[in-house]
């Protein structure tokens, strides 16, 4: 096994789980295990206390007559993009987010001799997120060049900002190279899938739509960091003769159906509330961890770049372990199973293109959920957040974890998802996630 490069100040031994007896929790899987979703049973465990994310702790700059602190100004900067420019494929968007701010992590790592530190990261993280962003998103340049001229205008001409600007362009042309060719444009990330046959528990295409699976591609894609994609490839799925194979049809038939009579209105608003991208859902609590983290602006850019670094890697190995096994989605289990089969049944939502096992929403929650908690602490003061999905909704959370809970049990209540899919989701989601901080340090380093 390569030897793994911790990033300076994150203390993976910190992380715990809550009970004493889930210590399989503080070993990653070794390369190619395959790992039960029976391991997080009931849901993903607490992370421990924060850990540092330098040994150098600075506090972000006061902004200068109420201007925006420059990396929230440029993580405003980057949503905005994405969210007019983006591209339709989820994975995209979240390649772009990586790219500009893993350029930015590297740029502002290290400062050189006799100049502002403060100037230069400031300059440094504009020019790569800067650099990155009218590279990807080319019809975004007029607003991204007035931004970009915003952000120096209140930097002191000088050494620092012009030594800044260059090491930020140059880091982000080098990141941008490096991911040439990487499987993740939207092409190949729904490449076309050769459906199976018809069988029992086999994955085919699902009403009202019978659209073409999706995401096949990412399976085959580069990863940031994994060093193959089925490095964390799950167990398989229960088997469609166990007990826990019919608790979990049991329970989305009953919760899940569009005409429930068990399912109560904060199950159905938690499905609604958590139907969209979760790149989207996560967006405001990524921020608010940025906005809220005493790491200055060098950790705020790690923050942002290992989020989204795990979140690509997780997505890629989310479509290995779903078209590996290629598990039938709940309609077509309930549909057509043989446990009590019922041509009428109808989910709350109508089900996305592809196989149930692993949940692509809970591979996300368990990733965003294990680097919040590890580089702004597992707990925050109360923030609110507000759902696409779901206009006059506001939910209040304090931890990380309650943003993955909901999830869980969010895909249950659409009657899209098992909980089996669920559960292992966060499993996964997890692992990815511990695995990226435990070798940032190999990423991050300046090229």
């Amino acid at each position: 096994m390569a030897r793994s490069t911790v990033l300076p100040g994150i203390d993976i031994s910190r992380f715990h789980a809550p009970d004493a007896d889930r210590d399989d929790f503080l070993t990653p899987p070794a390369p190619g295990e395959h790992v039960s979703s029976t391991r997080t049973r009931p849901a993903l465990f607490v992370l421990g206390a924060a850990a540092l994310l330098a040994a150098s702790v600075t506090v972000p700059q006061a902004s200068a007559a109420g201007r925006t602190p420059t990396a929230l100004a440029w993580y405003d900067a980057t949503a905005e993009t994405i969210a007019t420019a983006g591209a339709s494929t989820q994975i995209t968007n979240s390649r772009t987010w990586a790219i500009g701010w893993l350029a930015a992590a590297r740029a502002t790592r290290s400062v050189p001799a006799g100049v502002d530190r403060g100037a230069y990261q400031e300059a440094a993280l504009a020019g790569a997120v800067h650099r990155a962003l009218v590279t990807l998103a080319p019809s975004r340049t007029e607003q991204l060049d007035a931004k970009f001229k915003e952000t120096l205008d209140a930097i002191p001409d000088g050494p620092a900002e012009e030594r800044g600007v260059a090491v930020g362009e140059r880091q982000a042309d080098i990141v941008l190279a490096s991911r040439e060719g990487d499987g993740l444009g939207p092409a190949a990330v729904n490449a076309p899938y050769p459906v199976k046959p018809a069988a029992p528990g086999v994955w085919q295409p699902t009403p009202p739509d019978h659209a073409p699976a999706a995401q096949y591609g990412n399976r085959v894609a580069k990863p940031f960091l994994l060093r193959t994609q089925s490095q964390f490839r799950l167990a398989p799925p229960p088997a469609l003769d166990s007990r826990r194979y019919a608790a979990d049809l049991a329970e989305v038939r009953a919760y899940g159906a569009a005409d429930s009579a068990v399912r109560s209105a904060r199950q159905t608003e938690t499905a609604t509330f958590w139907l969209g991208s979760s790149l989207t859902l996560y967006t405001e609590p990524l921020r608010v961890a940025l906005s809220r983290t005493h790491q200055g602006i060098a950790g705020q850019a790690r923050l942002v770049a290992l989020f989204h670094v795990a979140l690509v890697d997780t997505q890629i190995a989310t479509s290995d372990s779903k078209y590996a096994y290629e598990r039938w989605r709940p309609v077509t289990a309930i549909r057509t199973g043989a446990i009590e089969p019922d041509l009428g049944w109808t989910p709350l939502h109508t089900t996305p293109a592809h196989p149930d096992y692993p949940s692509g929403h809970t591979t996300y929650a368990g990733a965003a959920q294990t680097v919040l908690s590890a580089l702004a602490g597992p707990r925050s003061a109360p923030f609110a957040l507000t759902s696409p999905t779901a206009p006059g909704v506001t939910r209040t959370y304090t931890t990380w974890k309650q943003l993955s809970d909901e999830n869980v049990d969010a895909r249950v209540f659409s009657g899209i998802h098992t909980r089996s899919a669920d559960e292992a989701g966060i499993t996964l989601g997890t692992n990815v996630a511990r695995y990226v901080l435990h070798d940032a340090g190999r990423l991050l380093a300046p090229r």
